[in-house]
């Protein structure tokens, strides 16, 4: 028997491998019904925060408290996820986002702006939980295959994200007939969602991807990983990080601030919540569905190619935006798609820059960190664009946005002359 024991170094790979497999598949399933409950809010949120307090001025603020919320959850669930594992880390922020979904019934009951906010503010947990999944996809994943695992990861959102907009009126049916106001209905779709998000990764993310990494690579099992490798030059992997979040916040604040006004401007062109939710749907859609070809796209071609053309994607999303009449349904979508298509490019090939660049001993932190940046872009995003739109127009607003993405391109090629 002990003649055996030299192979003992080739069993974790099999061993990875097949956790690898699983953990993708709990996280298919969480983020499905993640998908619907981070989805639902966002299409009435800021039409919520309108009908309370009768002016657009600040339909911005709800999109801007749950992402500025979203900021603290990403740190704490960060933080929770280096310590603990992904496991906990994920099910705790989950779980506070099914809390901030009741506080916002409740605040629509009472008719209390500021519970309202507070609640929205709590809500945002769920959104920093569902972005900081696609890191877990990506833990035990080959170098080679990152972009694709966290590509997986991101797909899995398709399903929830495009019913869930498109259940806000039904669900508002539903509410009214429990005495909750219509506007609020979304939120107990996203109320339940989260929950039993936090209750599939509580019960199935087994073993715990991050652990296991950790555990491989402290036994000296783990494969070769030269991008880890490349991580251990200080220099580059502090550019390596600047970049990759660089690309995910500025690809974060055009699509926050459009995506949040975007409802409010249909509004008030006559559109109902149905037409709104289908372009919110849509918007979605083209967020999540294209993951998997913009995985492969990443891992073949490179993370700076994919982070330009992500910058373009938002300048035609913005200008086609600003350009749509405001009667036009088919155009707004077709804007919004574009604005999602373009969000994803971003996220996916700036998420696999900040993986390859740090190494496992300071990982989860770091992500938790870099997310709050990006949380931080989408709250500064979704406050602002209400106060613009008020200012000047949402086409104004729009093409202002389609400008700035295109800031991307001088900086991915200035940090590909550093590195």
């Amino acid at each position: 028997m002990t003649s055996h024991a030299p192979s003992h170094a080739t069993v974790p790979i099999p061993d990875a491998a097949s956790s690898q497999r699983r953990t993708l598949r709990v996280l298919v399933a969480a983020q499905i019904l993640s998908g619907a409950g981070l989805a639902a809010g966002v299409t009435v949120g800021a039409l919520l925060a309108q009908d309370m307090l009768g002016s657009t001025s600040l339909a911005g603020l709800p999109s801007a408290l749950f992402t500025a919320g979203s900021a603290l959850a990403a740190v704490a669930v960060g933080r929770i996820s280096q310590a603990r594992g992904r496991r906990p880390g994920l099910a705790t922020g989950y779980l506070t986002g099914a809390i901030g979904s009741a506080g916002v019934i409740t605040a629509a009951v009472l008719d209390n702006p500021v519970l309202l906010f507070l609640a929205l503010f709590v809500y945002g947990a769920g959104t920093a939980t569902n972005l900081q999944a696609r890191y877990a996809g990506a833990d035990l994943a080959a170098p080679g295959h990152r972009a694709r695992a966290v590509s997986t990861v991101l797909v899995a959102t398709t399903l929830g994200g495009v019913s869930g907009p498109n259940l806000a009126a039904p669900t508002g049916h539903v509410a009214e007939h429990l005495g909750i106001p219509n506007l609020a209905g979304p939120f107990l779709l996203s109320g339940a969602a989260y929950a039993l998000a936090a209750l599939v990764l509580a019960l199935w993310l087994r073993p715990d991807p991050l652990l296991l990494a950790r555990s491989l690579a402290n036994a000296g099992e783990a494969d070769a990983d030269p991008a880890a490798a490349r991580a251990t030059d200080a220099n580059e992997g502090r550019t390596g990080v600047v970049l990759g979040a660089l690309v995910m916040i500025l690809t974060q604040l055009v699509m926050v601030a459009i995506m949040t006004m975007t409802p409010v401007h249909m509004h008030d062109h006559g559109h109902g919540t149905a037409a709104s939710g289908l372009v919110i749907a849509l918007h979605i859609g083209a967020m999540y569905l294209p993951s998997p070809l913009t995985g492969r796209l990443v891992d073949r071609y490179g993370r700076m190619t994919v982070a330009a053309v992500s910058g373009i994607t938002l300048l035609a999303a913005g200008v086609l935006a600003a350009a749509a009449p405001g009667d036009s349904v088919a155009l707004l979508a077709l804007a919004l798609a574009l604005l999602g298509l373009g969000w994803n490019l971003g996220l996916v090939a700036g998420t696999a820059i900040i993986t390859d660049t740090v190494s496992l001993a300071t990982r989860a932190k770091t992500q938790g960190l870099v997310d709050v940046s990006i949380a931080l872009a989408g709250a500064t995003g979704g406050m602002a664009s209400g106060i613009m739109v008020a200012a000047t127009s949402y086409p104004t607003l729009a093409l202002s946005c389609g400008i700035l993405s295109l800031a991307l391109l001088p900086a991915v090629a200035a940090t590909a002359r550093v590195r």
